[in-house]
């Protein structure tokens, strides 16, 4: 009998597959625990459709993300910090902040957690975060960290 897999299954394959098995381990185990559909042809058409559906959000979010990509790259996030005698800085600056500065001056709601920071910021300076906004694409957002007064 074959098969449409709605989900991982350990033995016999990836969600969306379609795998030929034993009729009885088919009636007794995958299709009682909704782990798989019979492979009829409406429910092959129902896969086929559902497939490009997911292939065009796919497409679509990427683009999504390189039209980010370029906003992101286009203007620098300025930030102050409080510095003392000779330069010296009081504080960091975390992705947090970050974040909360681009939405507040640049219009863009970006995630902290897709920020790559190895360590706050502690210097005045032009400083680069990479943001991974999809899989396929990341972006180098400019931080411009001047002296407050």
């Amino acid at each position: 009998m074959e098969v449409i897999l709605l989900e991982d299954v350990k033995s016999l394959g990836k969600k969306g597959q379609i795998v030929k098995i034993n009729d009885g381990y088919a009636r007794n185990f995958v299709l009682p625990k909704k782990l798989g559909l019979e492979a009829t042809p409406k429910n092959l058409n129902d896969l086929k459709l559902q497939k490009a559906r997911e292939a065009k959000e796919a497409a679509e979010e990427l683009q999504a993300a390189k039209e980010l990509a370029v906003k992101v790259e286009e203007k620098p996030v300025r930030l102050t910090m409080k510095t003392g005698e000779g330069g010296k800085t009081f504080g960091t600056i975390s992705t947090k902040e970050v974040a909360a500065a681009a939405k507040e001056q640049l219009g863009l709601d970006i995630d902290k957690k897709k920020m790559k920071l190895d360590e706050p910021i502690k210097t005045l300076g032009n400083h680069i975060i990479t943001v991974k906004l999809h899989k396929d694409v990341t972006a180098k957002l400019t931080v411009s960290v001047g002296e407050s007064k």
